[in-house]
């Protein structure tokens, strides 16, 4: 029993140890202030995106990007069909999109589209791009998305993400947890280090990178199954800082399913396992060189899935010994209780924080609002049988079948 209590409360102090730190980057993202911008320089975009079997919501995307408050004669838009069996192509087409169709059915994921996109593009263009914007399929993006996120470009950030809001927050618990994750991470990590000078991350969609970037990478090669976690190591480890635009707004959908929410946040932890394999000695050697990014980024994508982990399991294990040995079970409970207890606790606080600091752009009724406040703590508990699955099982890229058709319009009357 003594050593579940200082076990648990070596594991408390880890965790401040580690994160201590966010809390006052919440305290930053409501005081501090944004630098203002320079004068933009206007520059010309390859717009990419990787569909795959997408015909319910391409068209949207491809309505909104046509409709950028940007001028046109600067934006190209790309797809990739990839492995498409119905009208992703020919929506495609008909939406004025540069189309190319990949059949490949040995090398499948996001990574491989886009390498085979941006090869495509390099082949085909008249001339060169000043950067790329990276969508997908199922997004939908504010009018205003490409001149804001050309501003902080023109800033002298090279790698750019942007918003990231959600078509179907109000939907149920489930698309609620992840995108009031995405809203917090906007608002309590990536504004914040906008602010104080450190670099963002990029996930998976919304986000700019130069050409430049793509030469000093040596082109698209990020294949694991978190490949956006992956470029954004492979960036900062090198030295490149990735920028906020926090106007630059767009929006994305969110699982309903449990099933298949469970699924994507296993290739997510699982991808997050392989990027540590191979960045996590670069990122440590920058931490000991004093790069507060490798250290913040580092502490983004491991360090809490394995300590909730480890904690929860060796609590579990003290209790099933103590069955078997006759021990003081209903202590132990209550130890395990009090941790669970202590993680409710704080989860709520940062999802009450994320609920009011972003509740107008959060599109739903003020109820619902409210109840997945609650039941967000909730949502985030279920990452730890999925982080614990990750270090066992093994897991393949898988596509999700996107079905929210709608628009600007529809998704800000979520509210009504």
């Amino acid at each position: 029993m003594q050593f579940i209590e200082v076990f648990n409360l070596v594991i408390a102090g880890l965790f401040f140890l580690c994160y201590s730190y966010q809390f006052f980057y919440m305290l930053v993202s409501l005081f501090g202030r944004m630098k203002k911008h320079s004068e933009p320089t206007m520059h010309r975009y390859a717009v990419l995106i990787a569909a795959r079997n997408e015909e319910k919501v391409l068209g949207n995307l491809l309505e909104s990007l046509k409709g950028q408050l940007y001028p046109r004669e600067l934006m190209d838009i790309y797809v990739v069909a990839d492995n498409c069996t119905d009208k992703t192509a020919w929506i495609a087409r008909a939406g004025g999109a540069t189309v190319f169709e990949r059949s490949n059915a040995e090398q499948v994921g996001k990574g491989y589209a886009l390498q085979y996109l941006l090869e495509r593009v390099k082949e085909h263009a008249p001339e060169p791009y000043d950067a790329y914007l990276v969508f997908d399929a199922d997004n939908v993006v504010d009018p205003h998305f490409i001149t804001e996120i050309n501003k902080v470009y023109s800033d002298g950030f090279e790698i750019v993400t942007g918003y990231r809001n959600s078509k179907n927050y109000g939907d149920n618990w489930i698309s609620a947890g992840n995108a009031l994750c995405y809203l917090r991470e906007c608002r309590c990590l990536y504004q914040p280090r906008q602010i104080l000078g450190v670099s963002s991350i990029v996930t998976g969609t919304g986000f700019l990178f130069s050409d430049r970037i793509l030469q000093a990478c040596g082109g698209w090669h990020f294949f694991l199954l978190t490949e956006d976690c992956e470029f954004t190591m492979d960036n900062v480890v090198r030295g490149e800082k990735i920028g906020y635009a926090k106007d630059a707004v767009f929006y994305d959908e969110q699982p309903t399913s449990f099933r298949v929410s469970w699924k994507q946040r296993l290739r997510w932890c699982r991808g997050y396992l392989q990027v540590m394999r191979r960045y996590g000695g670069k990122l440590l050697r920058g931490v000991f060189h004093g790069n507060f990014s490798c250290y913040d980024l580092t502490m983004s994508i491991l360090p809490a899935a394995v300590l909730s982990s480890v904690s929860l399991t060796v609590n579990i294990i003290a209790m099933a010994v103590n069955v078997f040995t006759g021990g003081p079970l209903p202590t132990l409970l209550l130890s395990l209780g009090v941790l669970l207890l202590q993680f409710f606790a704080s989860l709520f606080v940062i999802g009450a924080f994320t609920t009011i600091v972003e509740w107008k752009h959060i599109h739903c009724p003020t109820w619902k609002k409210l109840w997945y406040t609650l039941t967000f703590p909730v949502f985030m508990f279920t990452y730890l049988p999925v982080c614990i699955a990750s270090f066992f099982i093994k897991v393949k890229w898988q596509p999700i079948a996107h079905t929210q058709n709608m628009d600007i319009k529809q998704i800000r009357d979520g509210e009504e």
